[in-house]
């Protein structure tokens, strides 16, 4: 298979487990449902998420079908190259655990760029657009133990820095760990 074309696909995939994520985020820590950037997330993802909602039941804010919904999206990545790569086999549930791993990594990511973002915004001042303000719903909750911890020194907030280093140390250190006990399965 072309180079190009699993290129285009996983970006496409990527992408699409990303709108899920913050979906799902968004669902979980109760964002504003009118938010205009909210809406549109929601329906990009309704087509694929509407049959799976039938099948896989909520509980409460945490909504299972989006989070199966982007692991059946990254798995069918991994199902993809397999079958160019002419590897099918058995072992390609394996390959769920890998996008389950994925999926945390780009969890970390999500943050990561959600924190520096709202640290931006803190500097220049946050802007009346509507994704700002949905940033800042789905940030606040993973911030909220650094800010209990470290309270403000004055005008200087460094809350976020603690929470970018520890988000760092996960994505160094963490994630590796994880991806070193689930590549055996690969095999």
């Amino acid at each position: 298979m072309n180079e190009t074309l699993l290129y285009g696909f996983r970006a496409i995939t990527d992408i699409a487990a990303m709108l899920l994520l913050i979906r799902f985020l968004l669902q979980w820590v109760g964002a504003d449902f009118y938010n205009p950037v909210s809406q549109g997330i929601l329906k990009i993802c309704s087509p694929i998420i509407r049959p799976l909602e039938k099948i896989i039941p909520s509980f409460g804010r945490f909504n299972l079908s989006v989070l199966v919904a982007a692991l059946l999206i990254k798995w069918s990545f991994f199902v993809v190259m397999a079958i160019a790569k002419g590897v099918l086999s058995a072992g390609i549930f394996a390959f769920i655990a890998w996008a389950g791993f994925e999926l945390l990594r780009t969890l970390v990511e999500i943050y990561f760029w959600g924190i520096f973002i709202l640290v931006v915004f803190s500097w220049v001042g946050t802007p009346p657009h509507p994704a700002a303000g949905l940033v800042h719903q789905v940030i606040s909750p993973y911030m909220e133990p650094f800010r209990r911890l470290i309270p403000p020194l004055g005008m200087i907030d460094l809350s976020p820095m603690a929470a970018i280093f520890s988000l760092m140390f996960i994505r160094a250190k963490i994630l590796p760990l994880i991806g070193m006990q689930i590549t055996p399965f690969l095999m």
